[in-house]
């Protein structure tokens, strides 16, 4: 129940904001190109920003000085892990883990020039759904290891505008919360290494709306 009502009643909050004084906002669209740390496949790392998604949703946005804003979105996010397959291995193993998040990222830019702005900022993010995939098809849910429902990322990037209504937007994030833990055994107790975290490159393009 709580996924069905979580949607509506986020873009609901955001319209309230977007119509306050001072505010702009619209709509945004674009890929992810992402990875999870810390992902093993008997015993080898799948390394590598190889599972492609989708992002889509809405934003608001505005100015704490001729230089300074700040925003926030809320969108959906596609994100996992992919195992490249190797076209020489005559037995390929495959692996893919597809994860859809409901993100409500805040962050603060500085403008450096007419053009361009430097971003930085965090982002909640909620699971949606999530599925594992490999030789045989889905992985039954009694055989994966339980992800955990929020996740936690900060990020910086880069935006650019390209025309009066349109910016494009460039982000690296990486997730301080894991998603889960490792499967089997710990082999140490860091917490980096008996964890899962996301690890996401996105572009995407903004639509301000009324401008």
């Amino acid at each position: 129940m709580l996924k069905k009502i979580i949607l509506p009643v986020l873009f609901l909050m955001l319209v309230q904001v977007a119509s306050a004084q001072r505010f702009e906002g619209g709509i945004l669209a674009g890929f992810n190109a992402s990875q999870v740390e810390g992902t093993l496949i008997n015993g080898v790392n799948v390394n590598g920003y190889h599972k492609p998604g989708i992002l889509a949703g809405v934003f608001v946005q505005t100015d704490f000085a001729p230089a300074i804003f700040g925003g926030m979105e809320i969108k959906y996010s596609q994100k996992g892990a992919r195992k490249k397959i190797d076209g020489k291995n005559p037995d390929p193993e495959k692996y893919v883990m597809r994860l859809g998040y409901v993100d409500v990222p805040f962050y603060a830019g500085f403008r450096t020039s007419d053009r361009s702005s430097i971003i930085a900022g965090i982002s909640a993010g909620y699971l949606m759904h999530a599925k594992e995939i490999d030789n045989y098809g889905e992985i039954p849910r009694e055989d994966q290891n339980a992800f955990n429902n929020f996740d936690l990322q900060p990020f910086f990037g880069f935006q650019f505008d390209m025309l009066d209504q349109v910016k494009l937007d460039l982000r690296f994030a990486l997730s301080v919360l894991p998603i889960r833990e490792q499967s089997g055994e710990n082999p140490t107790n860091y917490y980096w290494h008996n964890n899962q975290f996301n690890n996401v490159i996105s572009l995407a393009g903004y639509y301000y709306l009324g401008r």
